[in-house]
């Protein structure tokens, strides 16, 4: 330390005497050492984030969005590639309604397997073992039923002449349930890069596939062929991690877990999300049953790119159910929807605003010249889907707080949604005003029943933790499937 005596003079002779220390050949090599251990401490930090369930969450969320991504460059090459547009948009909007089941066990599998209940080791293969069993001879059973019924089932949908593809829908769901059953297996054992992996391949797979056999001749059949594809493949792929990780099953070993029981533990979140799918997909399907199949084409392509926000609810739900049941045991829980709602506003606004001004320039873009017979509709059905994702957010609320009346009351809407479709206009703009209209109505009703004030918080002793809070993981994989 330089004394507070020293003048000036002294104070610089003695700083420029440090700074010539500091320059030579020993002081170079210290800071070189110092350099060395700083480098070191933040390499070990670094390997540790590594290796963190923040970082397998973070490589997941990557891998969704990458998904998403993909899912989006399909519904442009489908767009643009197949004719009759809008029978492939029916076709995947029946698919997405019998997903629904997928969806929640993957989030029931993951949670089971994160308790222990699964098994572990060779248990854990026995179970996975009899459950692919059990699911392959399900989808063989109903996929007979779905061939026999080909016919009345590409009636429904508004796709008549294409009654094999439409015979695909059940089998594909009964696939698409083996593979999300196998990713939540996989994300109770904390493997969130298989999970990723799985994601980003099914959506190639079906385009790649999809799009092969459209330009091979086999038009909509052949592009909707892609998707029970593409889930065979991921399936297998996810079964070969499993049995590396766990190995072969004793002989004779049966579950741990019955898969009955463990369909009917997940019947609240089956029959909620089967109401989402519902009021977000049957517009499309009506839509063939209403418009001609130029103008079903463009319609199908515009809702689409009006359901933007859904995707960003969905993701927002990762953060709401974790907090709401964090919260549950005397606090108030309704701020925590208050942020998530804040999410979908930030993005949909600006969305919104892209609608109202350019929509014919969007689609334009996006689609091409020949869907752009319903783009005067693109703001009603932002406005709608908009509606829908706070409603989305409003059911994951309340089934975080354990309520489930409100089924009910939603189901009654989703029903409604198709006979009031069935009787609006067959101009797109009509269409999608009563689209608004009913979506507003179940948005309405959601608010008023999650807002209810003087609600009992659940008992929390009995209630089994969630894979987000026991592992630090967003609850699902679930990506929305693009049209």
């Amino acid at each position: 330390m330089v004394a507070a005596t020293e003048s000036p003079r002294d104070l610089m002779t003695a700083r420029f005497a440090t700074v010539t220390q500091a320059m030579s050949p020993r002081a170079t090599r210290s800071g070189t050492g110092r350099l060395a251990s700083v480098r070191q401490r933040y390499a070990s930090t670094l390997s540790s984030v590594r290796g963190s369930e923040t970082a397998k969450a973070s490589w997941l969320a990557i891998a969704m969005m990458a998904n998403n991504v993909i899912a989006l460059g399909s519904t442009v090459v489908f767009a643009r590639l197949i004719s009759d547009y809008g029978s492939l948009a029916a076709l995947v909007s029946y698919f997405l309604i019998l997903a629904v089941a997928g969806y929640a066990m993957q989030v029931a599998t993951a949670r089971e397997g994160v308790l222990g209940h699964l098994g572990v080791g060779a248990g854990l293969a026995a179970t996975v073992r009899s459950w692919t069993r059990s699911i392959l001879v399900f989808t063989a059973v109903m996929s007979v039923v779905s061939v026999l019924l080909r016919q009345p089932i590409a009636d429904a949908v508004g796709v008549r002449h294409d009654a094999w593809a439409a015979a695909l829908g059940i089998p594909a769901g009964c696939l698409y349930l083996l593979l999300t059953i196998l990713r939540g297996v996989l994300q109770g054992a904390g493997d969130y890069r298989t999970v990723g992996i799985s994601l980003i391949g099914e959506q190639t797979v079906r385009l790649i596939i999809g799009a092969a056999l459209a330009l091979a001749g086999l038009g909509v059949t052949g592009a909707y062929l892609g998707t029970p594809l593409s889930f065979v493949a991921m399936s297998l792929y996810c079964l070969v991690v499993i049995r590396k990780q766990v190995g072969l099953p004793v002989p004779g070993q049966g579950p741990a877990l019955s898969l009955w029981l463990h369909v009917k533990r997940a019947w609240a979140p089956i029959a909620a999300l089967a109401v989402i799918a519902v009021l977000q997909n049957i517009d499309i399907i009506v839509a063939k049953h209403r418009f001609s199949t130029a103008l079903a084409s463009s319609y199908g392509a515009t809702a689409v790119a009006a359901k933007v926000v859904i995707w960003v609810a969905m993701g927002a739900g990762f953060y709401l159910v974790p907090e709401v049941r964090r919260r549950a045991d005397g606090e108030d829980t309704r701020p925590v929807l208050a942020r998530a709602l804040i999410i979908i506003a930030v993005v949909a606004v600006p969305c919104l605003l892209i609608f109202a001004v350019a929509p014919h320039l969007l689609l334009k873009l996006a689609f091409g010249r020949k869907r752009l017979g319903a783009y005067n509709s693109l703001f009603l059905l932002g406005l709608a889907f908009t509606m829908l994702a706070a409603t989305y957010l409003a059911i994951q609320y309340m089934l975080a707080l354990k309520r489930f009346w409100f089924l009910i009351v939603l189901a009654a809407v989703a029903v409604g949604e198709p006979v009031l479709l069935l009787h609006a206009s067959q101009k797109p703009a009509g269409f999608a005003a009563v689209v608004l209209a009913v979506q507003a109505v179940g948005a309405l009703l959601a608010f008023a029943i999650a807002l209810r004030p003087g609600h009992t918080p659940p008992d929390r002793s009995d209630q089994s933790p969630d894979p987000a809070a026991a592992t630090g993981t967003p609850e699902a994989a679930m990506s929305p499937e693009l049209v």
